[in-house]
């Protein structure tokens, strides 16, 4: 980006977002007045080959849902920052929208559609949150969940189950009547 003063070109640099600008926080607001869920923004600005600076990711149960989430998102940034989206992908089968506004990519998903993908995995080097009305709640990495369920002793086969290997093991009754009266 150049600016000129005076017939001068002076180089900008361009403006970095943070997890407090309000184009996400606009995002987030209106992903939350039409009930999204699961909501979690990845701040990618560490990885050098995001294609963003931020990723804000959230699920609906339904098609409709997705589609009145993504248009929400679309007006209530137009209307608080004046920013239309660069791009739009998804309005066809509406089980992965995405709007692209470039420093901030919004993945809206039907649920299973986000189950099949794990978005948040792919992009684990990120930092996770989940956004969680007012407040947010760092995510723990995928990785640290691996590592904590292969520290954590195995558990012991309960009574219950215990009994039913047992039970399946014993023949039955009228198991052991029809091989004895043969």
């Amino acid at each position: 980006m150049t600016s000129s003063t005076s017939g001068i070109a002076i180089k900008s640099k361009p403006v970095r977002l943070t997890r407090s600008s309000k184009i996400l926080k606009v995002i987030i607001k209106a992903i939350q007045d039409k009930k999204g869920e699961h909501i979690v923004s990845l701040d990618l600005r560490k990885i050098n080959e995001a294609v963003s600076d931020f990723f804000i990711v959230c699920e609906a149960p339904s098609t409709v849902q997705v589609r009145a989430i993504a248009d929400w998102v679309e007006v209530m940034v137009k209307q608080e920052c004046g920013e239309n989206p660069y791009k739009r992908e998804g309005q066809g089968a509406q089980q992965w929208v995405l709007v692209d506004y470039v420093n901030v990519v919004v993945h809206v998903f039907l649920t299973e559609t986000r189950k099949f993908y794990r978005l948040e995995e792919m992009w684990g080097d990120g930092d996770s949150v989940e956004e969680i009305g007012e407040e947010t709640k760092p995510k723990a990495k995928p990785a640290a969940k691996k590592a904590a369920s292969k520290a954590a002793p195995k558990r012991e086969t309960t009574s219950v189950a215990k009994a039913a290997t047992k039970t399946a093991k014993k023949p039955s009754a009228k198991a052991t009547k029809s091989t004895t009266k043969k």
